[in-house]
C-alpha cells in the first residue's frame, strides 16, 4: 500500500523562531576570483558536428527503415537540442526513422508526462527537434547479464529496431569506474526507467559500476544497441568534443578514453579546507543530485570515500532551478537552506528519486537545517563551522557546481589562490 507524502509548511514551522547569533558576528565582504580551467577549443556549430559525425561513424550500422529511439535526458546539456537534432538528422541522412524518449530513470516524479514536460522544459520540444517524442513509463525486459540481472528498456524504446542514447560525458556522483556517466549508463538505467534505475542503483558504488558494465555488455549482445552520441563540456560550460559511437564503442575504449578527457575539466573548489561554501543555486539540470559532489568533495554514499580535498564544514543552499521541478535528491548535501528553497521541494518527485537511488539516496535526502533568510542560513553557517565568531572564516560563494569558472571568497582564502586565478577588480 502506497504512503502519502504530506506538505510542510516550512514558513509557519520557522515563524517566531529566534536564533541566538553572536552580537559581534560579521558576514565577511567577498571578492570575486576568475579561476584557471582548462579550456579546450570549443565547437563552433555543435548540430552540424553531430550530424557529420553520425553519418560517417554509423554509415554501414543503419538500414533502410530502421527505426531508432533516441533517448533524451534531463541534465542540462550545453547545446542540447543542438546534439539532438544532429543524431535526429544524422540518423535520418542514414535512412533510419527516428524518433525520442525521454531516458532519464525515475526523474519528472516517474510519470510520463512528467518526464516529457522535463524534456519541453529543457527546450526539446518536438517542434524544436523535429521528431516525435513518445513517453512512457512502462518497460520490457530485453536481455540478461551473465549474473542474471534482467536489463529494461521502456515499451516505445523496446519497439524500436535499436536505441541510440544521447548524453554528455562527466564523472558520476554515485560511483568511480573506468566509465561513469554517459551513453553506457543512459543505455543501462535511463532506457530502463524506474525498474531499470532502482537495480542498478540499489547496490553499492562498487556493485553499481560492475552492474552497468556488465548491462552494456548484455545489451550490446541483444543487438538492440545502435551506438550512442557523446558530448564533452569545458569547465566554462561550451561542447569540446562531439563523438559519435558505434555498438561495439559504447561501453568500451573509446568511451573510457572520452570519460579519462571529461574528469581533467571538472575541477573541485581550488582550496584545500572551507569553513562556509554558499551555492546560490542547484537542480537537476546541474547534477542528478543537485550539487555535484566531485565539486563539494561530499559524496555521502556509504562505500564511497570522500574526498580528502576540499575539506568543506558547512554548506549553504540558497534555490533549486525551475527545471527540477522540485524534485531535490541531494538536499542533504546542505546543511541550511532558506524558507524559500524548502518550500519548493516535491516530496513525491524527491522521495521517489531517492528511493530509486537506493543507498545513494540515503544521507542525500536528508532534510538541512530550515532558516527564515538567506542572510540567516550564512550566518549560521559561519556560527557553527567550527571557528569562533572573532576567528577569520574561510569563505566560498559560488553560482553552481556546474561550470565552474569564477568564485568569491573572503579575505582569508586570498593567501591560497591557486596558481593563475585572477581578482577581478
Amino acid at each position: 500500500m502506497a504512503a502519502t507524502v504530506v506538505a510542510v509548511n516550512w514558513e509557519q514551522l520557522v515563524q517566531g523562531v529566534e536564533l541566538p547569533f553572536h552580537p559581534d558576528l560579521k558576514v565577511p565582504a567577498l571578492v570575486e576570483v576568475r579561476l584557471p580551467v582548462p579550456q579546450p577549443q570549443p565547437i563552433t556549430d555543435v548540430e552540424a558536428t553531430a550530424h557529420a559525425d553520425v553519418v560517417e561513424r554509423l554509415a554501414g550500422h543503419v538500414t533502410p527503415g530502421m527505426t531508432v529511439a533516441v533517448g533524451g535526458g534531463s541534465r542540462g546539456l550545453t547545446d542540447r537540442v543542438a546534439l539532438m537534432r544532429g543524431a535526429i538528422s544524422g540518423l535520418r541522412a542514414l535512412g533510419a526513422e527516428p524518433f525520442v524518449v525521454p531516458a532519464m530513470g525515475s526523474h519528472g516524479g516517474a510519470k510520463a508526462q512528467g518526464q516529457r514536460a522535463m524534456l519541453e522544459s529543457l527546450g526539446m520540444t518536438e517542434e524544436a527537434l523535429g521528431a516525435e517524442i513518445r513517453a512512457t513509463m512502462e518497460t520490457v525486459e530485453v536481455a540478461r547479464t551473465a549474473a542474471g540481472m534482467p536489463l529494461y528498456l521502456d515499451l516505445h524504446a523496446a519497439g524500436a529496431d535499436r536505441i541510440f542514447p544521447v548524453n554528455r560525458i562527466k564523472p558520476h556522483t554515485c560511483f568511480k569506474g573506468p566509465i561513469e556517466s554517459g551513453v553506457t549508463k543512459m543505455a543501462v538505467v535511463g532506457f530502463g526507467k524506474q525498474p531499470g534505475a532502482a537495480q542498478i542503483h540499489a547496490c553499492g558504488p562498487q556493485e553499481m559500476r560492475n552492474r552497468i558494465l556488465d548491462g552494456i555488455a548484455a545489451l550490446r549482445a541483444s543487438g538492440r544497441l545502435l551506438g550512442g552520441l557523446c558530448s564533452i563540456e569545458s569547465a566554462s560550460g561550451e561542447v569540446v568534443r562531439v563523438r559519435a559511437l558505434t555498438a561495439d564503442e559504447v561501453g568500451g575504449p573509446a568511451e573510457i578514453e572520452l570519460t579519462d578527457f571529461s574528469r581533467a575539466l571538472v575541477p573541485a573548489l581550488p582550496f584545500p579546507q572551507v569553513d562556509v561554501l554558499i551555492i546560490d543555486k542547484g537542480g537537476k539540470d546541474i547534477s542528478g543530485t543537485t550539487l555535484d559532489p566531485n565539486v563539494t568533495g561530499r559524496f555521502w554514499v556509504h562505500g564511497l570515500a570522500d574526498l580528502a580535498e576540499p575539506d568543506v564544514s558547512t554548506i549553504v543552499l540558497l534555490d533549486i532551478t525551475a527545471v527540477s521541478a522540485g524534485n531535490a535528491l541531494g538536499i542533504g548535501f546542505a546543511d541550511f537552506i532558506p524558507v524559500s528553497l524548502a518550500q519548493q521541494i516535491d516530496w513525491q518527485k524527491t522521495y521517489v528519486n531517492c528511493f530509486t537511488a537506493g543507498i545513494a539516496g540515503v544521507r542525500r535526502s536528508r532534510m538541512p537545517m530550515v532558516l527564515p533568510t538567506d542572510d540567516d542560513c550564512v550566518k549560521a553557517a559561519l556560527s557553527m563551522c567550527g571557528r569562533a565568531f572573532d576567528q577569520p572564516k574561510r569563505v566560498v560563494r559560488i553560482e553552481s557546481t556546474l561550470h565552474m569558472t569564477r568564485c568569491w571568497v573572503s579575505d582569508a582564502l586570498l593567501h591560497e589562490l591557486p596558481a593563475g586565478a585572477e581578482i577581478v577588480s
